[in-house]
């Protein structure tokens, strides 16, 4: 697979858009984690955060993987344009929600709360998060808290067709958000207010649309590329050398406009030539001279 570096910044740059709504979802954990370690033992809740999110931004990323592995079974039959409207149209939606325009993305919400009932009880078992170990279990299960955005995020990791593109893109969505929910274990209500302002959120939200647009107008593209690629490596599967020509009629082939004074007959093998059929023609031929010199 060949890594589309432009797919990657994308991702990374929609994580970080959505990091107004990030610090909304994840702020209240992120401060929960900070404040069950002592203000003096900075470098431990460094150690605390960074691994919960370690453990967040991996989950993410298994989900790519996961949608992936489905996503390559459509491409393979010819459905890889209607992964990528899929994925325009969810980014749109997206932009709206970011935007506070439309809150369409909250129905994506709803179906995920059925996985979030088994998954929830098990994070509370692990508090307090008193290790690194205990924080990235828990970030781990967060990272499947039902969200709208998370959700248009695996729609764009879908349109890539593998599991691995599809884990990537998550990755880089992961570290998109990973600046803000790390800040609001500290800052959290001057981030938010300042992500919060319409400004921004509509700067952000109309940055998303017109890549969602872009996603859509680029599906055929994509397609034919796929197709493209798909034909050439099949060309360069394809053995020649296990070809049998035998059975080939080669006696109606025109050899009148070839040019033979450039063929290179130093490499030729005479040993193995069969002159007896010329053999054969030159007695023929000193027959018919002699029945010719009698008559």
């Amino acid at each position: 697979m060949i890594i589309e570096w432009s797919a990657l910044t994308a991702a990374f740059l929609l994580g970080l858009f959505s990091s107004a709504h990030c610090v909304g979802m994840c702020g209240g954990i992120m401060g929960a984690l900070s404040m069950a370690i002592p203000a003096n033992a900075k470098a431990r809740r460094w150690v605390i955060l960074l691994s919960y999110n370690l453990g967040r931004i991996f989950s993410y990323a298994l989900m790519g993987a996961i949608v992936g592995v489905f996503a390559q079974q459509i491409t393979e039959s010819g459905g890889a344009i209607w992964l990528r409207w899929i994925a325009g149209l969810l980014l749109i939606a997206m932009g709206l929600y970011l935007a506070n325009w439309w809150r369409g993305l909250t129905y994506l919400e709803t179906g995920g709360r059925y996985l979030w009932a088994y998954l929830q009880p098990l994070g509370k078992a692990l508090m307090p998060v008193d290790n690194a170990a205990k924080a990235v279990a828990l970030g781990g299960i967060w990272g499947w808290l039902p969200c709208g955005l998370v959700y248009s995020a695996l729609a764009y990791a879908m349109a890539q067709g593998d599991a691995l593109g599809g884990g990537l893109i998550m990755l880089a969505f992961g570290l998109g958000t990973l600046p803000a929910v790390l800040a609001t274990g500290f800052v959290a209500q001057q981030l938010g207010r300042l992500l919060q302002r319409r400004q921004i959120r509509w700067s952000f939200a109309l940055v998303v649309i017109l890549f969602g647009l872009w996603t859509i107008w680029g599906g055929g593209h994509g397609s034919h590329q796929h197709h493209h690629d798909s034909h050439q490596q099949m060309e360069e599967g394809m053995d020649h050398s296990t070809m049998d020509h035998s059975a080939m009629d080669h006696t109606g082939m025109d050899h009148s406009g070839m040019d033979h004074a450039e063929m290179a007959h130093s490499q030729m093998n005479h040993a193995d030539m069969d002159h007896t059929s010329n053999s054969q023609s030159s007695g023929a031929k000193d027959s018919v001279r002699e029945q010719t010199d009698t008559q």
